[in-house]
């Protein structure tokens, strides 16, 4: 091989080092272990919010690993039948509050963080996903409308049983959903479920009345 034809693979190939330099470089995955040990060493228990809440359970562990993905269909069924099995109804059989307290809970985005105070009742936020009462202007789209709940659905017991289920754990229905499980979860007591149900079906909620 002549001089000048070594100069010259030479130069290629010092090129091409440099055009795989300038490219993107895509680190390896971190294995899952390594993932949740770096997660946990950037946050610091306070107050109420403390460091078991990065403990997952099966169900949550399942969910994060198929995020937006489909949940394979057995695995599915497990959340959805242990959610369902877990749903505990009202023991008096009574399912309706009192819709002002329930307006003020579905209102209510304080309880369970770090700077809240625990003795105080939790809120569920409702606003931040649904639209509930039709007069509202400002509302959260993550969820659909509950605009007129009980005007349009009644108050049969098996409506009211799935609303029920629906706020004790929505996974009963849709594995992997992003509805907080109010019931389940002991974010709300079992009054506070039955002040928010009665503010979906009670016929003098705000829920139900027409927009002016």
């Amino acid at each position: 091989m002549t001089r000048t034809r070594i100069a010259s693979v030479a130069l290629l190939i010092a090129l091409g080092s440099l055009v795989g330099c300038a490219g993107p470089q895509v680190a390896p995955a971190a294995p899952p272990q390594a993932a949740s040990a770096a997660i946990a060493d950037s946050f610091q228990a306070k107050g109420q919010a403390g460091l078991d809440r990065l403990q997952q359970n099966p169900m949550q562990a399942i969910c994060s690993e198929f995020e937006g993905k489909n949940v394979p269909s057995d695995q599915a069924k497990l959340i959805i039948d242990a959610a369902s099995a877990g749903v505990r109804f009202p023991e008096d059989g009574r399912y309706l509050g009192d819709w002002h307290n329930g307006e003020a809970i579905a209102n209510s985005g304080t309880g369970l963080q770090s700077n809240d105070d625990p003795a105080k009742p939790n809120g569920a936020n409702c606003y931040a996903c649904h639209q509930m009462a039709p007069a509202e202007i400002s509302y959260g789209t993550l969820g659909p409308s509950l605009s007129g709940y009980g005007k349009l659905r009644g108050s049969s017991e098996p409506i009211l049983q799935y609303a029920w289920t629906r706020l004790w754990n929505s996974h009963a229905y849709n594995a992997c959903s992003h509805m907080p499980r109010f019931g389940e979860a002991g974010i709300l007591t079992e009054a506070q479920l039955k002040d928010v149900m009665a503010f979906l079906f009670d016929p003098a909620s705000p829920v139900n009345q027409a927009a002016k």
